[in-house]
């Protein structure tokens, strides 16, 4: 049964995670924004107080959360920067395949890689899946595969690839034929150390700053069979179970994103004076605050309901595409608001929502955009099923 009461240690956590987003990351987001700076010194932090790498079982030495519990920590991550939020994400965005697909020896290999990471400092990875011409269109990717004996030789250029510039290892697919569509997705754990795996430019990005954005380029990849991520033909498979599983931490980073812009516009216009009086007086503003406070709370019983659907084994649920979309048009909606209450201020970088609004974007374009996620619902709705 769907139950909205947090247990002991879901409530210890996300305590443990609000205290670090704000004393740890809320003081320096502006300036790592600023700067487009790669947050490693909060990323060794977190990995010291087990903020890393969540859902990553016990059996290969990490806490095993659940996604419900992975996504209400996330939305207080992202309550102080939704660019370390992403950063956070990749991690187990890139290990999900693994989580998924992958064999024992593969997770033995990598994923206590990430838990026991390297001289105290974090091990990170990425996932690579998007591509200069198929970013929505999963299907038409070009990076191709070619199997010579007991090895897979790739060749491609991957695009938006968070913690590229930064992993040790990451995800990847490619297809033996563009013309196969689907069909022809293999998938791949490849580290980055392999000859042939070179890191392009790093994009200089609108919102979500201090998270680092590269292009993957593989030039013949030698690819070890061991290295095969499920089975030849299966990758697409693995991408869309990937997206189902990361879909409710979107909507609890968007969730974060409003709370922080309710909580900056609930403070300001108590502050704020015209006419004589606050401007939280004004209904105006006053029905732009309960406009963010629904969407607030709206998002989060998304989110929870669509973690709790994965946590139950329900991988293709549609909730979590209700949850993304939703969340993150509200996010930039609430975000946009927030700005125009703060008014000419809040388009100066002296107050955080202009970041909020910059970061909010995001959301609406990663791991599909909001309009693939109408089309994946009305789909659903369209079924010959229902």
């Amino acid at each position: 049964m769907f139950d909205l009461t947090l247990t002991d240690e879901q409530n210890d956590l996300i305590q443990t995670a609000r205290e670090f987003a704000r004393k740890e990351i809320a003081p320096v987001a502006g300036h790592l924004d600023e700067e487009s700076k790669f947050p490693q010194e909060i990323m060794n932090k977190a990995f010291e107080l087990g903020l890393m790498n969540f859902e990553i079982p016990e059996a290969y030495g990490g806490l095993g959360l659940s996604c419900l519990t992975h996504s209400l920590i996330l939305e207080e991550i992202a309550w102080a920067c939704a660019g370390v939020n992403t950063t956070l994400t990749a991690n187990m965005l890139g290990a999900m395949p693994l989580l998924i697909a992958g064999s024992e020896a593969q997770k033995q290999k990598y994923l206590r890689g990430l838990i026991a990471g390297k001289a105290g400092k974090p091990t990170f990875t990425c996932y690579a899946c998007s591509e200069p011409d198929a970013g929505s269109d999963v299907a038409g990717m070009r990076t191709r595969v070619e199997k010579k004996g007991d090895e897979y030789i790739l060749n491609g250029q991957k695009r938006w690839i968070t913690n590229g510039g930064v992993a040790d290892w990451c995800t990847t697919f490619a297809t033996f034929d563009p013309k196969l569509k689907h069909k022809g997705i293999t998938c791949f754990v490849v580290d980055m150390s392999t000859p042939g795996v070179k890191v392009g430019k790093k994009e200089n990005k609108m919102g979500q700053r201090s998270s680092l954005t590269n292009d993957l380029i593989f030039e013949d990849v030698h690819v070890p069979k061991a290295n095969l991520i499920g089975e030849e033909g299966g990758g697409f498979k693995v991408a869309m179970k990937t997206f189902d599983r990361s879909r409710p931490w979107i909507a609890a980073a968007a969730a974060g994103i409003i709370k922080r812009s309710l909580d900056e516009s609930r403070a300001y216009a108590l502050e704020r004076k015209t006419f004589g009086v606050p401007i939280a007086s004004h209904q105006a503003i006053q029905f732009m605050l309960a406009e963010m406070a629904i969407a607030h709370e709206t998002t989060r019983l998304l989110y929870m309901k669509a973690s709790w659907m994965v946590d139950s084994g329900k991988l293709d649920s549609i909730v979590s595409s209700y949850a993304k979309a939703y969340g993150a048009d509200a996010a930039m909606r609430v975000s946009t608001d927030a700005v125009q209450i703060f008014g000419g201020y809040g388009y100066t970088k002296e107050y955080p929502v202009e970041k909020l609004m910059r970061d909010a974007k995001l959301l609406q374009i990663y791991e599909g955009t909001s309009q693939i996620q109408r089309m994946v619902i009305a789909k659903n709705l369209l079924s010959a099923e229902k």
